[in-house]
């Protein structure tokens, strides 16, 4: 008898134990587990253009699974994930054609916009192919649109947002500095490498500027690809590609989970 109790006791005991358990485990999966829908908008650095992977039904927008918004939802399990984000999207396009999934319920938003609209790709085309000077003057010229006409654009962009998830954390990613300088470096002069990052510092001045006016998050992602520039020797950037020219100046995949994922991490 004494020993059927103490088997009773002991039962109970395992079984009590066994709950907490499961109930620690169910908190700790609660945890990681992001409340409310997620919805991933902007351009390329953001639908993963450069990280292989993409998804076929995609198309030319290029979204990839190796692209920091799929691997954030993929890690916290959102209640829902929207990618909308498309290579070569402007402020317009996002307007257009991304908002489509944001709603009351969305939890977090993901962008990254602005770089298409201030002539990106003719900047690095004229760099790459152009003297000197005439590098300079085209930065010149996308850094006085970057003053002038990129903030209107961006405030049209971020209210829509807000309009339409006005509970959401918004999260706003900024560029990388494409070179690092001051090491021998077969491409690019030492002028147009700064002047590049001298573009890349100004955009995200602007950008974050206009995303903190609008009680949104700046995510900068300049320290994190600190050591990872082209020309450093441990490139998160793809460099010229004259086989692939559309994934020049964009974050391989190592860019997007060591250079963007921390970034979005702690912001959101």
């Amino acid at each position: 008898m004494r020993r059927s109790r103490l088997a009773v006791y002991v039962s109970s005991l395992l079984l009590a134990a066994c709950a907490a358990l499961t109930g620690a485990a169910t908190a700790q999966a609660s945890q990681l587990a992001a409340p409310g829908g997620y919805v991933a908008l902007g351009d390329s650095y953001s639908s993963g253009l450069g990280a292989g992977s993409y998804l076929s039904a995609s198309g030319d927008c290029k979204r990839s699974t190796k692209a920091y918004p799929y691997l954030w939802a993929a890690a916290h399990s959102p209640s829902s994930f929207d990618f909308t984000a498309c290579s070569g999207a402007r402020t317009g396009d996002v307007l257009a054609n991304q908002l489509t999934p944001l709603s009351a319920a969305t939890a977090l938003v993901s962008i990254s916009v602005g770089g298409n609209d201030a002539g990106f790709a003719d900047v690095m085309t004229t760099c790459v192919l152009q003297s000197d000077s005439s590098c300079v003057s085209r930065i010149n010229t996308a850094k006085a649109y970057v003053d002038t006409t990129l903030p209107g654009q961006l405030d049209g962009v971020y209210s829509a947002i807000r309009a339409k998830a006005p509970h959401a954390r918004v999260v706003v990613l900024g560029y990388p500095r494409f070179y690092k300088l001051g090491t021998s470096c077969l491409g690019l002069s030492e002028t147009k490498r700064k002047a590049i990052n001298d573009a890349a510092d100004h955009l995200d001045t602007a950008i974050a500027k206009r995303a903190a006016d609008h009680g949104f998050v700046f995510g900068d992602v300049r320290p994190t690809f600190t050591g990872h520039e082209i020309c450093s020797g441990s490139s998160w950037l793809h460099s010229l590609n004259w086989l692939n020219v559309g994934e020049s100046y964009h974050p391989t995949a190592a860019g997007q989970s060591g250079g963007y994922l921390p970034v979005l991490n702690s912001a959101a």
